[in-house]
């Protein structure tokens, strides 16, 4: 099997075969990533080069593979005959797979459309994680998304009522001190609308070789330390309506989350009330590893 460039998975992929169907991301701006920042550049793999990576993997690991996960970062936004003939030879090569998933921005969704995702899902593709990161549109032109709000309901709800399961990704903190407010509350209102069948919490982490990272140093983006990060949280958890499951299933975060919602609101809110008693230095640093 070939893999080229950086390869991320969600850690709910943990026991998921990955088979690259692309390389990079098509977008590449985003001010806090910086995984495909040294490249390389986006490109869609051949279908005839992913399926003998998907034979090769039979052949290693039998035919009972569950779940199978389609990197790179934005696999979305492969041509859709591509991308569907790639989970039908997928289901082909292993008759017990349960979900196939991959990585998808809004941008790309949008331009989906209902038709195509239609016919992913016939196709076997179950699941798409889709970076959210704010539903502020400050916060989104900020942080160089390329997307909106509006542009984000849009996509997710054509995800949910494709009948492909959905897991929205939110980064606590990305408005810094100036929008944890807005970002909060923005953020909530976007989720509620789309209903996404999944919330998963990051908490910002500044990485190398990012403008963020830049305009932190510099002076022009001030980092919420773990008070005001767990404040943010408490904020959105109170202004989130809809059915869905939260889960803060990250390395990243200060306090261990996960619940239904709007059951399990309450005893959510006792945990980070729980955790904004502890003193500060309790938690990680803002920084992780070499930054």
């Amino acid at each position: 099997m070939q893999y080229e460039g950086p390869i991320y998975r969600p850690p709910s992929e943990a026991d998921s075969l990955l088979i690259q169907a692309t390389v990079g991301c098509p977008h590449n701006k985003c001010s806090f990533c910086m995984v495909y920042k040294q490249g390389p550049p986006y490109r869609v793999r051949p279908v005839d080069e992913i399926c003998r990576d998907l034979q090769e993997a039979r052949e290693m690991y039998g035919q009972g593979v569950r779940r199978l996960f389609l990197p790179a970062g934005n696999t979305i936004a492969m041509p859709t005959a591509d991308l569907a003939a790639v989970c039908c030879f997928a289901c082909e090569q292993f008759p017990a797979l349960e979900r196939i998933t991959v990585y998808g921005s809004s941008r790309y969704i949008a331009e989906k459309g209902p038709g195509d995702l239609a016919l992913l899902k016939d196709a076997g593709l179950s699941r798409i994680h889709v970076g959210l990161e704010s539903g502020d549109d400050e916060v989104l032109r900020r942080v160089k998304k390329g997307t909106t709000a509006r542009e984000q309901v849009h996509a997710g709800r054509l995800v949910v009522e494709a009948g492909i399961v959905l897991s929205e990704y939110v980064i606590l903190g990305l408005g810094g001190e100036e929008r944890t407010h807005a970002h909060a509350l923005a953020t909530a209102k976007t989720i509620n609308a789309i209903e996404p069948h999944f919330v998963r919490l990051r908490t910002l982490v500044p990485k190398v070789n990012t403008l963020l990272l830049h305009q932190i140093r510099k002076g022009r983006f001030r980092l919420l330390g773990p008070h005001g990060v767990l404040q943010e949280t408490r904020t959105l958890i109170e202004h989130l309506t809809c059915e869905t499951l939260l889960t803060s299933d990250h390395y990243t975060n200060y306090v261990n989350l996960e619940g239904r919602l709007p059951n399990d609101r309450d005893r959510l809110l006792e945990q980070v009330d729980s955790a904004l008693t502890l003193d500060e230095t309790r938690f990680r640093p803002p920084f992780v590893g070499t930054a």
